[in-house]
């Protein structure tokens, strides 16, 4: 079999892990060396961004992109695990609480903010996935966190027992919807928790490039990473340079770039004292 490197986007059904699609996906394309850009929870459903082969070297600079998600919030129960799976800790009326209250808390989650994650995360304490500590009973209090809300607005509110409302949210890495679930409904006096979880884009990609993952399509580096970072083309001594792990001159971007030949991703480089030095090689030039 030919080897292919690119991406593969899928849409994840509900009720899987996201280890569940790269382990199905290496099966298909016959290839362990597969990694995603970004857990999603077995409740969400939505793009998870799998990088095959050389495309596991870009996973990275995906992760620290711009996410996009509609999420759910429950407004008058607080669960365990800020989520529907987790168990109920309280019920309130949310009899008093007007629609305008509703968005004026939620615009204050505009811009940059301290939050706290979810207890039952995946982040490690002292070597150990948060979730995994409390399943065993430990008590977990993380610390809070810096993230970026770039937009978040309410697309419906309906009412009954409990306010249940859609939000759109576009966010920094490393932001949890489960606790901006939370944390509105503290503010409001109720409670709250996430019951839906969908990620419509990953940063440079969308719904519009998900396939099925029993029938995949990879998408070629080149193809991908317009809009992810920067590329500059090289010339046939550069890319020899390039291929023997030897600088070239400066490109004109800052931060790491994509250097192509022949319209071939052949390296990741970035500058440093004032040359372009490479992170990462993928095409090999006999000596």
């Amino acid at each position: 079999m030919t080897r292919i490197d690119g991406f593969v986007v899928i849409d994840k059904p509900a009720g899987i892990t996201s280890h569940d699609v790269v382990s199905r996906l290496r099966k298909v394309l016959g290839t362990r060396q597969i990694g995603h850009a970004g857990t999603l929870d077995p409740m969400a459903t939505g793009v998870l961004v799998l990088g095959i082969n050389n495309g596991t070297k870009f996973l990275q600079y995906i992760v620290s992109g711009k996410k996009r998600y509609q999420a759910t919030i429950r407004l008058g129960e607080s669960r365990t695990t800020d989520d529907k799976n987790g168990e109920t800790i309280s019920t309130k009326s949310v009899a008093g609480i007007k629609p305008e209250q509703i968005k004026n808390e939620l615009s204050r989650f505009h811009g940059e903010i301290d939050q706290i994650p979810s207890s039952v995360s995946a982040i490690k304490v002292n070597g150990k996935r948060a979730y995994q500590r409390v399943r065993e009973g430990e008590v977990v209090e993380l610390k809070a966190r810096k993230v970026q809300i770039f937009n978040i607005e309410v697309l419906e509110i309906r009412t009954g027992e409990f306010l249940d409302l859609d939000i759109d949210v576009t966010c920094s890495a490393g932001t949890y919807i489960r606790a901006i679930a939370r944390d509105l409904g503290d503010r409001l006096g109720v409670g709250g928790h996430l019951t839906a979880l969908r990620r419509s884009e990953v940063q440079p990609f969308t719904l519009n490039d998900v396939t099925d993952v029993d029938k995949p399509v990879v998408r070629p580096l080149a193809d991908s990473l317009h809009g992810l970072m920067s590329q500059r083309n090289v010339s046939s001594d550069e890319k020899r340079d390039l291929s023997f792990g030897r600088t070239i001159s400066p490109s004109e971007f800052q931060g790491p770039g994509v250097a192509l030949f022949d319209g071939d991703v052949i390296a990741i480089i970035e500058n440093k004292e004032e040359r372009a030095q490479p992170l990462a090689v993928f095409m090999k030039e006999s000596s």
